[in-house]
């Protein structure tokens, strides 16, 4: 690997020469001499230097782009030979979208951990649109994500069922009624996720498929938040079984058994689409596809 891409990229990330050569164990003119080797072969300059912080301009921004896509393609290369002669091991990157990652992906690294020690997890939580394009990108290695979802650089794989239901807090006007109709929900505060959330797409879904939406939303960026708003009365919700099932137990929300629910989805694993993946990341799947109830 081209030492200097090493060194440029982390002056960028850490918009400092002496902060770079910390971080690399370097000297700072050695640091300074790496930028300026890489800066002759393009013959530009790649930096703007103001004061204690450096930035980068257009040719750098391109540098920089290409070098993570270099360095990433190395470092994975790297991980491929070497698990060819050793267990499964070394940092995996894994996405996940909120209900599951939050929810369900704590019990799955657990299995992995307690199987294969040598891995050592990364996690990023993020909404389904997220978390597929830092698998395309090539920042994470795999991830999960919610709901029907199509891209042309990436793997998709289904492993799991979801189902939804529309949660109240345990007082609300509707709570003891044995059916309730999905017009009767209409008049009501519905609280939801973002776009790009694979809750938010199953909500809208849902919506379309009765021919009905509510005359309010209110729109959260987080699982958690929407729950405590439930629970405090502001609103009823969507959201997976898996999300809900505590404050279900504990009596702070209950399930509005409404005609034509629950809602299903899907959970699927994503990964991008090559023959070739780190040990890791395959033991990682083989735990999720044996995920059940």
């Amino acid at each position: 690997m081209d030492q200097a891409l090493l060194v440029f990229i982390t002056v960028a990330d850490k918009q400092s020469f002496t902060r770079a050569a910390e971080e690399l164990h370097m000297t700072q003119p050695a640091v300074s001499q790496y930028v300026q080797t890489l800066e002759r072969t393009y013959g530009t300059r790649l930096l703007e230097r103001g004061g204690k912080r450096v930035r980068l301009n257009k040719a750098g921004e391109i540098i920089y782009h290409h070098a993570k896509e270099i360095v990433g393609l190395y470092a994975r290369m790297s991980d491929l030979v070497d698990d060819l002669m050793n267990q499964a091991s070394g940092t995996l990157a894994i996405g996940a979208s909120y209900t599951f990652g939050e929810y369900v992906l704590p019990g799955v690294i657990a299995r992995l951990q307690a199987k294969f020690p040598l891995i050592r997890p990364e996690i990023a939580i993020g909404n389904t649109r997220q978390i597929s394009e830092g698998v395309a990108a090539g920042d994470l290695e795999i991830g999960v994500v919610e709901g029907e979802f199509r891209h042309e650089k990436l793997h998709v794989e289904p492993f799991a069922d979801d189902q939804m239901y529309i949660a109240a807090f345990a007082d609300h006007r509707l709570a003891a009624k044995e059916r309730v109709r999905f017009a009767e929900l209409t008049e009501e505060p519905w609280i939801v996720r973002e776009s790009g959330s694979g809750t938010r797409e199953a909500t809208e879904a849902m919506f379309d498929r009765f021919g009905r939406k509510p005359r309010r939303l209110m729109e959260f960026g987080s699982t958690q938040l929407i729950k405590e708003s439930v629970e405090a009365g502001l609103g009823i919700t969507l959201l997976s079984r898996w999300a809900i099932r505590k404050e279900i137990a504990l009596g702070s929300m209950v399930v509005l058994d409404v005609e034509g629910l629950p809602v299903s989805r899907r959970f699927s694993v994503v990964a991008r689409d090559t023959p070739f993946h780190t040990r890791a990341s395959v033991v990682f799947r083989e735990l999720l596809l044996e995920t059940t109830d």
